[in-house]
C-alpha cells in the first residue's frame, strides 16, 4: 500500500497467558504435566517424527521428560516489569495477558489477596509504560478444586465461574477498556473431549457437547456481569478461527464439506454468543484445504510443528468475518513457530499486507495481537517450539534477546505511526 490505512489508534501487540510464562502455577494442567511428561517424552519420536519440519533438530528436547514440565516458566510473573519494557522498546502499544484461576482462588471460595493484588500492579505497569491491557478471563487453565466438581462439563459449576468473574470484574474493571472472556473455546473443548489429546482426556461426543455448550453461556453470564459492574468496558473472546477452503473448489462434495467444517468450527459458537460481545477477537494460524472432508494442505512452506503457513490467508478470514457479525475486529492471537526465526519476518510482512488490504476493503479492525511476546510452554509440545518476538534461554539464567525478526517489526509499526522513529535499542 502507497498510503498507511491503519488507523491512527490501532493497537500493536503481543499476547501471553498466565500458565505458560509465569511459572510455578498449580492447577490441573500442571498436574496433567507430571503425571504424562516419561509417557510424551517416551512417544515423542512416534508423535512428532513424521510431523515436524526437523526432527532432529528437536530430537534431545522432545525425548526429554523436563520439556513436558512448566516448572518455573520463563519467571514473567517476578519479571513482567522486565518484558514489559521488551515490548516497548520494540513499539508494541498492547498487550493481551490472562488472569491465573487458580492463584487468585487456590482453594474453593478463598481469596489470595497477594495475587489478587500482583495482577493490579501488573494493569498499572502497563498503562506506565503506555501499554493497553487487554486482560483475557480464561487460558484454559482451572484450579484443582473445580476440576474435582467436573468443571464445565457441569452446568450447575457455572456458579463458580459466575463468581469468579464478579471478582474479576470488582478487581479490575474500573481499570480496564477491554476484557475477553475466553481464549479457544473450539480448541479446548475439541482436544479435552473429542480427540482426547489434553486433559481431561474424555472422548466423549455428548460430553464434549455439554462443556462447548456450558462455554457459551460462561461467556453470555460474564457479558452480563460486567456489562452490569461497567457499562463503559469492551468485552469480546478469542475463539480460533481458521481460513477453511475447499481443495477443489468447483467440486460440490469439497465446497458442501468446507461450508459445514466453517459454520461449526468458526461460527457456532460465536453465533450462541454474538448479542453479547461488543467486539469480536479471534485467534489465527492456519489456512486448511479440505479433499472429500479430508486435509490436503500444500507440503510447503511448514513451521517447525509442521504448521502449513499461509499468512495471507488473515485476509478472507477478516472479510467473512466482519460480513457475517459487523463488529470491530481485534486479532488476538498470530503467529508461528519459528526457533531459527527465518520465517517470522515473512509471516509478519505478509499478515501487515493483508490486515490492510481487510481495511482497504472496510473492514472495521482495531487491533493486532502476535503469539507471542515471549518464547514460553507451548501446552503438550512443551518447551521446544519457539513463538517469541523476544527469544528466551532457559539455560541460560532466563535471558531475553529480541529477534531480528521483531526488530524488522519495530521499524514496521514505527513507520505506520505517522512517521515515529524506533527507538535506538531496537536498530
Amino acid at each position: 500500500m502507497a498510503k498507511n490505512i491503519f488507523p491512527k489508534n490501532f493497537y500493536w501487540g503481543a499476547s501471553t497467558a498466565s500458565h505458560q510464562v509465569e511459572g510455578g502455577t498449580v492447577n490441573q494442567w500442571t498436574e496433567w504435566e507430571l503425571a504424562h511428561a516419561s509417557e510424551l517424552a517416551k512417544t515423542a519420536k512416534q508423535r512428532l517424527q513424521h510431523v515436524v519440519s526437523d526432527w532432529d533438530s528437536i530430537r534431545s528436547e522432545a525425548e526429554d521428560p523436563n520439556n513436558y514440565v512448566s516448572g518455573k516458566g520463563i519467571n514473567h510473573y517476578a519479571r513482567y516489569q522486565e518484558d514489559f519494557d521488551l515490548a516497548k522498546k520494540i513499539n508494541l502499544s498492547a498487550l493481551r495477558f490472562s488472569v491465573e484461576w487458580s492463584r487468585i482462588e487456590p482453594n474453593e471460595g478463598e481469596w489470595d489477596e497477594v495475587a489478587i493484588e500482583h495482577y493490579r500492579e501488573y494493569i498499572r505497569q502497563l498503562r506506565a509504560r503506555g501499554l493497553e491491557p487487554f486482560l483475557n478471563i480464561w487460558h484454559w487453565t482451572m484450579p484443582n478444586w473445580f476440576i474435582e466438581k467436573g468443571a464445565f462439563e457441569k452446568s450447575s459449576n457455572l456458579r463458580y465461574w459466575r463468581r469468579f468473574v464478579q471478582k474479576i470484574g470488582d478487581e479490575y474493571a474500573d481499570e480496564l477498556k477491554y476484557i475477553l472472556t475466553i481464549n479457544e473455546p473450539n480448541v479446548y473443548a475439541s482436544f479435552g473431549y473429542l480427540t482426547g489429546e489434553w486433559p481431561p482426556q474424555r472422548k466423549n461426543f455428548f460430553t464434549f457437547g455439554a462443556v462447548y455448550y456450558n462455554l457459551a453461556r460462561a461467556h453470555r453470564q460474564a457479558y452480563k456481569i460486567l456489562r452490569k459492574k461497567s457499562p463503559t468496558l469492551k468485552i469480546g473472546l478469542a475463539p480460533a478461527l481458521a481460513n477453511i477452503q475447499a481443495k477443489r473448489p468447483s467440486n460440490l462434495i469439497d465446497v458442501v464439506a468446507v461450508w459445514w467444517m466453517r459454520y461449526f468450527w468458526n461460527w457456532w459458537f460465536i453465533n450462541r454468543v454474538k448479542r453479547s460481545m461488543d467486539f469480536v477477537g479471534f485467534n489465527y494460524y492456519f489456512s486448511d484445504y479440505y479433499r472429500a472432508g479430508k486435509l490436503a494442505n500444500p507440503e510447503a512452506p511448514r513451521s517447525d510443528l509442521g504448521w502449513y503457513m499461509e499468512p495471507e490467508g488473515l485476509h478472507p478470514l477478516l472479510v467473512r468475518t466482519y460480513a457475517h457479525y459487523k463488529k470491530p475486529i481485534f486479532i488476538t492471537e498470530n503467529g508461528v513457530a519459528d526457533a531459527s526465526d527465518q520465517y517470522r519476518q515473512w509471516w509478519l510482512e505478509e499478515t501487515t499486507v493483508a490486515m490492510e488490504r481487510a481495511l482497504s476493503e472496510g473492514v472495521d479492525l482495531r487491533g493486532y495481537f502476535h503469539w507471542s511476546l515471549l518464547d514460553n510452554f507451548e501446552w503438550k509440545y512443551g518447551w521446544w517450539p519457539k513463538f517469541g518476538l523476544i527469544e528466551v534461554d532457559r539455560k541460560q539464567g532466563m535471558k531475553r534477546t529480541i529477534r531480528p525478526s521483531a526488530k524488522w517489526f519495530a521499524k514496521k509499526i514505527a513507520s505506520l505511526q505517522d512517521g515515529e522513529k524506533p527507538t535506538k535499542e531496537v536498530l
